[in-house]
């Protein structure tokens, strides 16, 4: 990676994002050696200005930084590096640097559901519930969104909201399973529902 030191007196800004929730944690500043450092340890490692030093985040704390990716910026001249946390990353104890509470967003995780699916719908491997349904066939698939969304509406209309919760989850699971045998993702249904919201829209 050609990581140009020179523009700020040997330093380039690193911007900290947690891998999973997508949250920028902080800004930090590294020198080469601190980069280097980086690299070798798997744990970030930063030139601090004030003490004229490398500190690696959590050194003391135990709130180290575990890299994920670094990426490197169009100018080669600003990091972006994806961690997994060991904790809160702020000094005065708040999630990130800018006090915001470092929380997943559960919806990120049907693009790792997607992702998941279309895995198997590569792999097919035996005794996987996911194969068989792509072994199937896709009436049986779009039979199973049928059955999923019958028993969804009648926990809705008969049942408690956990039953609704549960079924109303093997149905988005059977769906994403169906779109997947079709060559789409439930990012696409996301996309659709997206321009419906625009001003202007008009129903097909």
């Amino acid at each position: 990676m050609q990581i140009d030191f020179d523009k700020l007196q040997g330093l380039v800004p690193a911007v900290i994002q947690d891998a999973v929730t997508n949250k920028v944690l902080m800004l930090g500043f590294m020198n080469r050696e601190a980069y280097e450092k980086t690299v070798q340890t798997g744990l970030v490692t930063f030139w601090s200005r004030t003490r004229n030093c490398l500190w690696t985040k959590g050194e003391t704390s135990g709130n180290v930084l575990r890299v994920v990716k670094i990426l490197n910026d169009c100018d080669n001249d600003t990091l972006l590096i994806k961690v997994n946390p060991a904790g809160p990353v702020c000094h005065t104890g708040a999630d990130t640097c800018w006090n915001e509470t470092n929380e997943r967003n559960p919806l990120l995780f049907l693009t790792e559901l997607q992702d998941f699916i279309n895995k198997r719908h590569e792999e097919m491997p035996e005794g996987s519930y996911t194969t068989s349904l792509f072994k199937d066939g896709l009436n049986r698939m779009a039979q199973k969104v049928g059955e999923e969304a019958l028993e969804l509406v009648i926990e809705a209309t008969n049942g408690t909201n956990d039953r609704l919760i549960y079924e109303g989850s093997d149905m988005l699971y059977h769906l994403i399973v169906l779109l997947t045998s079709k060559g789409l993702r439930i990012e696409d249904m996301a996309a659709e529902l997206a321009e419906r919201h625009q001003p202007g829209w008009k129903k097909h």
